[in-house]
């Protein structure tokens, strides 16, 4: 990452705390728009055990709008600014346009987390590259308004790893270190509900593509077709089912809401597994420094 420093992917589950500074994001819209409430939630989600920060500036739920770029910028830029002097952790900056990752990656961003695995604006990966930052290549189909009507696959293990591979292709052929890209299956996203958890399902398969990897069930709608009908929150539970198959089928990173609920689950999910390794269990292989 920028500066020299390394995020270590393997020895453990990393959490990945959300920020969302948007009024329409769909679990935490407008909590987080005051610069200062920004802040004193990221400083509160390190304490509580985050290992990274997401900053996101434009809700990407289905069937939300895009915004422009300088509005994006407006309302990340404040918030980055204070982050660079209160937060020791890395923070991540969720945008999928080139001109967003620039500006946070010059206030001290040391990841850039595209949603569209570049399809949006393949400009991103210079700027990635260029700066040295994290790259997260996010799978998907189609923009937010219209993303569930790319939702038709024949075998989503195959057809998941074959679109991100071409990410990570296009990540690689534009300069961007291949140590400094993980991938995320894109739960939730030009997915059905059993997309979805086919897709957390895959997670050895897309390990074999021999990059460290990200998951984020957290709160989606995707979960009530196992719980029924509830508010976001009112996920946390199930979020914590998925994050605990995330941990166990080999994830290195989870991006979550409720940071100090998810940091127990993902603790005990990590002695599972390591005692399952120690019991002649098999690593995927993908253990990386980022």
């Amino acid at each position: 990452m920028p500066g020299g420093r390394a995020l270590h992917l393997g020895e453990r589950t990393l959490v990945m705390g959300i920020l969302n500074v948007t009024p329409d994001s769909f679990a935490d819209g407008g909590l987080y728009l005051d610069p200062g409430a920004a802040e004193a939630a990221a400083v509160e989600m390190e304490a509580q055990g985050a290992d990274l920060i997401d900053v996101g500036g434009e809700s990407t739920r289905p069937g939300s709008d895009t915004i422009a770029a300088e509005e994006e910028i407006g309302r990340i830029e404040p918030v980055l600014k204070r982050l660079a002097r209160t937060v020791r952790i890395p923070v991540s900056i969720d945008t999928s346009k080139a001109a967003v990752a620039e500006v946070a990656l010059g206030e001290g961003a040391a990841l850039v987390n595209d949603v569209t695995g570049l399809r949006y604006d393949a400009a991103l990966a210079e700027i990635a590259a260029r700066s040295g930052a994290g790259l997260i290549l996010m799978h998907a189909r189609g923009r937010s308004r219209d993303m569930y009507k790319e939702a038709r696959y024949a075998s989503v293990p195959l057809e998941v790893a074959g679109e991100l591979r071409a990410s990570l292709e296009r990540a690689i052929e534009a300069g961007v270190r291949r140590d400094s890209i993980v991938l995320d299956p894109g739960l939730g996203f030009a997915k059905t509900p059993r997309h979805s958890y086919e897709a957390l399902a895959a997670l050895p398969a897309f390990a074999a593509l021999g990059r460290p990897l990200l998951v984020g069930p957290s709160r989606k709608s995707f979960l009530g077709a196992a719980i029924g009908e509830r508010t976001p929150s009112g996920r946390d539970m199930a979020t914590a089912a998925a994050v605990t198959a995330a941990v166990l089928l080999g994830a290195h990173i989870v991006r979550v809401h409720n940071v100090p609920g998810m940091v127990d689950v993902v603790r005990v999910a990590d002695l599972v597994r390591s005692a399952g390794l120690e019991a002649g269990g098999t690593t995927d292989g993908t253990d990386d420094i980022l």
